[in-house]
């Protein structure tokens, strides 16, 4: 293995060709930038009255940007990556992935800046994710693993709701499409999470007895999250129904979770920032149930989900897939832990905000600034092994 200093003095000669060698270098530095720059300019617009050239209303572009600007770019990143090693097939590389990283900041651009053009920004918005998916469905069918189109279905619906929201502007459609990722996150994040916790307990020499797996229980969790989601775009999220359904959504995850065994992880960052961003996801579907029993406000559950599960999961996962695909140990580099404290405290000041438990606008700043320095802190330490070949010569 190359050491640390080894790969400081490598050649960089080829590093403008580095980052378009697989999706995970450009779409996760695109994921950080996106969130290191989205939240503070909004906050500070917000507080400030600023008017920005915006293709939406300034809420429902915050909004709308956190999921099609950051947890797309965080999607396209890990499913274009991961695809290639379920698969056994090729990854989208060099003139493609350039292409799909342009397509995905023009809509960007034109979202911030196309006031005047707001339909021809909708469009172009509504582009990258029918691409991402039809880019992971070609590579799932070519290898006939059809246990893969669960992932297909839920993108296509979280497309589906963006879709919605353009066309009729309604806000209900935007916490749908957070609602899909959460659906998202339990079928991914319920496969890599206890493998992954197998896995290090059994080379650790702390496992006495194999994680179970219920597939049943991982089916039942997505299931409930996707009705949550249908009853939020049909206009039925205040219906009594759908606060059973989050709490038994909530019970779930924590089940799953404490299957787990995560008191056994606890010295493993790579690891408890997983169990940590699930135990997010039950507390966003119980606050969604508070929110309708006590008639107030979504900011809760939203930024539970949003902030809290959406954000530790990605950067859990970046850092994870990160220092595996570039060919390092899989461990946490020094002051990582740091920005994991950093992504728990922003969501966790933001939600307690939004509970009525901190004063504003001064906690919006707090967390807006634990939130950049989180993922800003991943650009800079990261980053270089992003833009760098892998440590030992292969390809990735």
């Amino acid at each position: 293995m190359v050491s640390q200093g080894r790969e400081s003095v490598m050649p960089d000669s080829k590093n403008h060709s580095v980052i378009l060698s697989y999706p995970f270098r450009l779409f996760f530095l695109a994921t950080s930038l996106s969130a290191m720059v989205l939240v503070p300019i909004w906050v500070f617009a917000f507080t400030h009255g600023v008017s920005l050239p915006l293709a939406l209303p300034p809420l429902s572009w915050h909004q709308h940007e956190m999921l099609s600007g950051f947890v797309n770019a965080a999607i396209a990143g890990f499913l274009l990556t991961a695809v290639c090693n379920w698969t056994r097939t090729p990854p989208v590389k060099g003139g493609g992935l350039l292409v799909l990283g342009v397509l995905w900041l023009t809509g960007r651009v034109l979202m911030a800046f196309g006031f005047r053009i707001p339909a021809i920004s909708a469009v172009v918005d509504l582009l990258f994710l029918p691409v991402v998916t039809f880019l992971v469905a070609v590579r799932v069918m070519k290898a006939r693993q059809w246990r893969q189109s669960p992932i297909i279905v839920v993108l296509m619906m979280l497309w589906a709701a963006d879709m919605a929201f353009h066309l009729s502007a309604n806000p209900r459609f935007l916490h749908a499409q957070l609602l899909m990722v959460s659906a998202l996150i339990l079928v991914i994040g319920g496969r890599i999470t206890p493998a992954f916790t197998n896995n290090w307990l059994r080379v650790s020499g702390r496992q006495t007895v194999p994680i179970r797996f219920h597939p049943w229980l991982d089916w039942l969790g997505v299931l409930l999250a996707v009705m949550l989601a249908l009853s939020v775009c049909v206009g039925e999220q205040d219906n009594p129904l759908a606060g059973v359904v989050a709490l038994m959504a909530a019970l779930v995850v924590l089940v799953r979770v404490m299957m787990w065994r995560p008191l056994k992880i606890l010295g493993e960052p790579l690891l408890w920032i997983l169990h940590v961003g699930h135990c997010w996801l039950a507390s966003g579907y119980f606050l969604f149930a508070w929110s309708l029993y006590q008639h107030s406000s979504d900011s809760a559950w939203v930024h539970a989900l949003g902030a809290g599960a959406i954000g530790t999961m990605i950067l859990g996962v970046m850092t994870r897939v990160t220092v595996g695909h570039t060919g390092n140990p899989m461990r946490l580099l020094k002051g990582g832990v740091y920005l994991y404290v950093a992504v728990i405290a922003a969501g966790t000041v933001r939600v307690w905000a939004a509970m009525g438990g901190l004063s504003l606008p001064g906690s919006w700043y707090v967390a807006a600034g634990l939130w950049a320095l989180a993922f800003g802190g991943f650009s800079i330490l990261y980053g270089p092994l992003l833009w760098r070949p892998r440590m030992d010569g292969r390809a990735g």
